[in-house]
């Protein structure tokens, strides 16, 4: 499992790097299998830590992506519209869901080792 130590996990797999960028971990993208489609949040949402904010469809299942933290959508990653599987081949690079201007950090999110150990 490729887990970047200078992220952020939420429970729900989402992670969240120090400039409020959002995606989903190596392990979800693994679970949820080829992912075919993608429903981003609009720019200029405020959303609250833990609330439901994108959709990521894969051949398995639909899977909802939750708010890691607190904050106003500041961008999107638009590519994923006609490139959905970015996020399966580049989780943590090209595969980024969309930026979060935070303003409050979820009180639930784990360092690299301790989402390891939760998902190992």
């Amino acid at each position: 499992m490729n887990t970047p130590s200078d992220l952020k996990y939420a429970a729900s797999h989402e992670w969240l790097s120090a400039d409020g960028t959002v995606g989903i971990s190596d392990f979800a993208q693994e679970q949820l299998g080829d992912v075919v489609y993608v429903e981003l949040p609009e720019v200029g949402r405020v959303v609250t830590a833990g609330e439901q904010v994108a959709v990521v469809e894969s051949v398995k299942t639909a899977s909802d992506i939750y708010a890691p933290a607190s904050g106003t959508v500041t961008a999107v990653n638009d590519a994923l519209s006609g490139s959905p599987e970015h996020i399966n081949s580049s989780p943590y690079a090209d595969g980024w869901l969309f930026k979060l201007d935070v303003t409050e950090q979820g009180g639930e999110l784990m360092d690299a080792s301790a989402y390891e150990a939760a998902n190992g």
